[in-house]
């Protein structure tokens, strides 16, 4: 074969080939359509969780998909894209759903998208089951001083917690006579919430509330301590190294018989440096007196210790005792 001969034939072949490597990404483009799905059914429904199923082929190009899902057949809302592959078969596919509304209906359709478009498969619905009701109940304050109010505040929780009526149980110290009602019954509001102001606690005392038509749903027991109330006096305030500070005052309810200590603040800890037996003084009412020899100043207050269960042990207010030299 001549020069020329072989140059022809070159450029034929060369040809061929361009002609080949142009052709066949139009012919796999060709071979390959758009994907087919097929929306499927919801798995593990809850109150406000759901997994979404369906069925992808790619037919022949890589495809992703996702969900659209929401309250409407105008979903507002995608799960992430998956990726489907590019063969041309079919897989099965899903989807977690979180943050969902309880006992709500919610419409969802799968997607499916490569280089050929966009297929969107049929709108299907599927409704959350109902949140469980739960009923959460706490006092503030808690202890509460004897003849002080406190509040019963708590949550209903679930599906339908507003405007239900809520009932307030109480079971006093020794906690033998069982729950009781001991206030009016109250409805919750848009949010669940509800709330017993109390104007009094008359001793150691566990609440619970409860769904008067529905007894089996109630709170956990709270027990509210009532602490004794602790007036607190001292003879001075200012004082020499080494002379004496009678502290003296009364406790509310009379709790005769129970005992006191007089304690200054050292270090961050309370330290007892005095103490005693508190007696009875009539009228609902037990009273104190101690004198302490002052070595240093500081600040000092009256413990008083109940042991009995009907009450809990309470401080009177912090006094500062100044030294003088």
């Amino acid at each position: 074969m001549t020069g020329s001969s072989q140059r022809v034939g070159g450029w034929i072949m060369t040809s061929i080939a361009l002609t080949l490597a142009l052709a066949l990404p139009a012919l796999a483009q060709a071979q390959s359509t758009k994907p087919t799905v097929s929306t499927g059914a919801v798995a593990d429904l809850a109150a406000q969780s759901a997994t979404l199923l369906g069925r992808v082929n790619a037919k022949g190009a890589r495809t992703t998909y996702y969900f659209q899902y929401g309250p409407t057949k105008a979903y507002g809302a995608l799960t992430p894209n998956g990726t489907a592959g590019a063969n041309a078969g079919t897989i099965n596919v899903t989807a977690a759903l979180g943050g969902l509304a309880s006992f709500t209906p919610y419409h969802y359709r799968l997607v499916a998208k490569n280089r050929n478009g966009t297929t969107r498969g049929a709108d299907r619905t599927f409704k959350t089951t109902r949140l469980p009701l739960g009923l959460a109940l706490a006092a503030t304050p808690n202890p509460v001083p004897f003849g002080r109010p406190t509040v019963l505040a708590g949550t209903l929780s679930g599906t339908g917690n507003a405007n239900r009526r809520i009932l307030l149980q109480s079971n006093p110290f020794p906690y033998t006579l069982g729950f009781a009602p001991t206030a009016n019954v109250q409805l919750t509001n848009a949010a669940g919430q509800f709330a017993f102001p109390l104007l009094s606690v008359a001793l150691n005392t566990q609440f619970r509330a409860v769904i008067p038509d529905r007894p089996e749903i109630a709170s956990q027991i709270v027990s509210v301590g009532v602490s004794v109330r602790v007036g607190t006096n001292t003879s001075a305030t200012r004082v020499r190294t080494g002379r004496r500070v009678r502290f003296f005052g009364s406790v509310r309810p009379a709790r005769p018989g129970a005992q006191f200590a007089i304690q200054v603040l050292r270090r961050g800890a309370w330290r007892t440096v005095a103490g005693g037996i508190v007696r009875g003084a009539g009228g609902g009412v037990s009273r104190y007196a101690r004198r302490v020899r002052i070595r240093r100043g500081g600040q000092y207050r009256v413990f008083v210790a109940i042991a009995d269960g009907n009450f809990v042990s309470s401080t009177g207010r912090t006094v500062k005792i100044r030294r003088v030299f």
